[in-house]
């Protein structure tokens, strides 16, 4: 199939990754199918060589992972850092990524062998790609799980993230975080809500997130909440269309608090829940609460093993 031109005249780059078995060749796949050019398992070093040798406009797909020659995530998001200054290209990181029980699961359905554990259990080598891994799952643009989606559910996700670009108009990410932790790269705006009350400070609030009811009501009945939430909503309803107008295909916004926990939580899945209500497609990441479950998930297969 011919590769899509891009309207602008950039490079249409999508970069795929995420850990083995979680379904980054499906994706792949169907990535061509939709018309992009699809190269696997290419040296990063060869990337800037191969986007000079080609005309401009064509949309390539490039899978990177553990297998790829001189693989680290660093160097990765280094080159996806680079991209990102680069006017000639529109470059995505896309991360397909799957629960580690389920990846166990299929690797013993399989009967395949870890790359990063061929002499020991499969559950070594996942825990050790995942763990590798977890920064390229921070920095992604669009992440989808596949832990529960068939062949044909994956396929269909890339197609709605990456079809016909006119019909997918404006992709958004909204995204939550920890000051602590430092902010997310690849933001376009990011909202500071560490002025709203802190369910922190109540005991019985302490260990929920921002998507709990009781934790969200709470930080809603902050006098302040709903002024801010609504200008908010009006800021990006206004800036939205005008960004896709000049052919932006995402964008990502970011809202930090001290913990990443609760306030920041709630106001990415308030202004989320909002803005697809309006009709845009939004995609939600909460980068510190993926971090806890990781983490909760690699202390569980240490115990088991």
């Amino acid at each position: 199939m011919t590769s899509i031109p891009d309207p602008a005249g950039q490079h249409r780059l999508v970069l795929v990754t995420g850990p083995s078995g979680a379904g980054r060749s499906t994706a792949i796949r169907a990535l061509e199918d939709l018309g992009y050019e699809a190269i696997d398992n290419l040296p990063l070093s060869l990337l800037p060589r191969l986007l000079d040798s080609g005309e401009a406009g064509r949309a390539l797909a490039i899978g990177v992972d553990v297998r790829t020659r001189g693989f680290s995530a660093s160097a990765l998001i280094e080159a996806v850092d680079a991209l990102a200054t680069d006017p000639a290209t529109a470059s995505t990181l896309l991360y397909v990524d799957c629960a580690q029980d389920a990846l166990v699961r299929r690797f013993s359905e399989t009967r395949r062998r870890h790359p990063l554990a061929p002499a020991e259990a499969v559950a070594d080598g996942i825990a050790r790609e995942l763990d590798l891994l977890l920064p390229l799952r921070a920095r992604a643009d669009i992440l989808i799980d596949t832990s529960a989606s068939t062949i044909h559910d994956t396929r269909a996700e890339i197609g709605r993230w990456f079809g016909d670009a006119a019909a997918l108009g404006l992709a958004l990410s909204i995204q939550s975080f920890s000051y602590k932790r430092g902010m997310p790269r690849g933001l376009d705006m990011v909202l500071d809500v560490r002025f709203l009350r802190n369910p922190y400070w109540q005991a019985e609030l302490r260990d929920g997130d921002g998507r709990d009811p009781d934790v969200a009501a709470y930080v809603a009945g902050d006098p302040r909440h709903d002024g801010f939430a609504e200008r908010v909503l009006d800021l990006l309803l206004l800036l939205l269309p005008a960004y896709r107008e000049e052919g932006k295909s995402y964008f990502a916004v970011g809202f930090g608090c001290t913990g990443g926990q609760h306030r920041s939580v709630h106001m990415a899945e308030t202004v989320a829940k909002r803005l697809a209500a309006a009709g845009w497609q939004v995609s939600t990441r909460h980068r510190e609460l993926e971090r806890r479950a990781a983490s909760c998930a690699r202390d569980t297969a240490t115990k088991r093993g």
